[in-house]
């Protein structure tokens, strides 16, 4: 059998962790017991709860888990350490460069409001870098299931926090929920404000959702994005003006978009020129963090080392990361595709 590299050590940027389910489970658990907060069964059974979100009932229940761990960030501490120890396994898994993912107003009514909210977030962002070196910034997400009204002063305010390390504005929550074109105000205040944008798309439904990315919120990475590989045309568009997917192998077949790990169309997009940085999600309810997403790339689409290597150049290339960083990282690449396999 063909020796492989270890994938934990291959350079690599990770562009779509969100925030709260970024969080180690032992510290949702301790958390959780320093405020006194009961937690549903499903978050403490110590396996990653059975999810199925391809319908509203089931998203619903992604979202209930989610707000429940939620809750137990209540204090600058919590957030601050779930900042540090993101950092920390980021680190563990290869990952030079981090953009997580937050909407800030979900914890603003325990934080003292948005503004004193982004700002703990950002300190924390600040801190862990500092302690961890790890190479962070934040991406402010908007709710796709809220008033657009509300993404224009998320789009706002991220912008008034670009020299802080804010580089992007998303769109997350239900595709179903909200049409694209409806916040396409808030994603050019983020765009005049030298943002990336990087909605989500072609998740939970289908290639339409990716254009309308493209076409209303004019795009330049798309979170997700898989559901483009049902489309040639569409493919084709997205590798000719490098618009990057953030795919997340665990997360598709976590949720029920697909059925097994073979069935994520990594391969389609992979030939079909479209670049792809493979993130996470939500490793605290999918149970499987960076490095494993290039594992299953490896062990059920069959990637090879250097296909391996091209995925995490694709990443950093799709990254905000300075330009020095991105080197870096793409000169660490080279030297493990070098390296001897063991």
């Amino acid at each position: 059998m063909e020796r492989v590299r270890d994938v934990s050590e291959l350079p690599k940027a990770h562009l779509h962790l969100h925030f709260t389910g970024s969080m180690r489970i032992t510290t949702l658990l301790e958390l959780a017991d320093k405020h006194g907060i009961h937690l549903p069964d499903a978050l403490t059974s110590g396996e990653p709860p059975k999810l199925r979100a391809t319908d509203e009932r089931g998203w619903f229940r992604f979202q209930r888990l989610y707000d429940a761990a939620r809750s137990c960030l209540r204090e600058p501490e919590d957030i601050q350490r779930l900042v540090r120890e993101a950092a920390e396994e980021d680190l563990r898994d290869g990952s030079g460069w981090l953009e997580i993912q937050v909407d800030p107003t979900s914890y603003a009514p325990r934080l003292g409001g948005l503004i004193p909210a982004l700002e703990v977030i950002l300190d924390a962002v600040d801190s862990a870098m500092r302690e961890t070196g790890l190479g962070m910034r934040v991406l402010v997400a908007a709710n796709r299931m809220k008033h657009p009204l509300d993404a224009r002063t998320l789009a706002r305010l991220a912008v008034r926090y670009a020299d802080r390390g804010i580089v992007g504005f998303g769109l997350s929550n239900d595709e179903r929920r909200g049409m694209a074109r409806d916040f396409d105000r808030a994603f050019a205040i983020a765009r005049e404000g030298g943002l990336l944008a990087a909605p989500h798309g072609g998740e939970l439904t289908g290639p339409a959702s990716v254009r309308d990315c493209l076409d209303d919120l004019d795009a330049s990475r798309i979170g997700h994005g898989v559901r483009a590989a049902e489309d040639p045309r569409l493919l084709k568009r997205l590798a000719d003006r490098g618009i990057t997917c953030e795919v997340c192998p665990a997360s598709n077949v976590a949720l029920g978009v697909y059925e097994k790990p073979e069935d994520v169309p990594l391969r389609t997009l992979f030939e079909a020129g479209v670049p792809m940085a493979l993130g996470a999600d939500d490793p605290l309810l999918f149970g499987s963090r960076l490095a494993a997403q290039y594992e299953i790339a490896r062990r059920h689409h069959d990637f090879t080392d250097a296909e391996l290597a091209e995925l995490a150049r694709q990443s950093v290339r799709g990254s905000a990361a300075p330009q020095d960083v991105k080197e870096k990282l793409l000169s660490g690449i080279d030297a493990w595709l070098t390296a001897p396999a063991e």
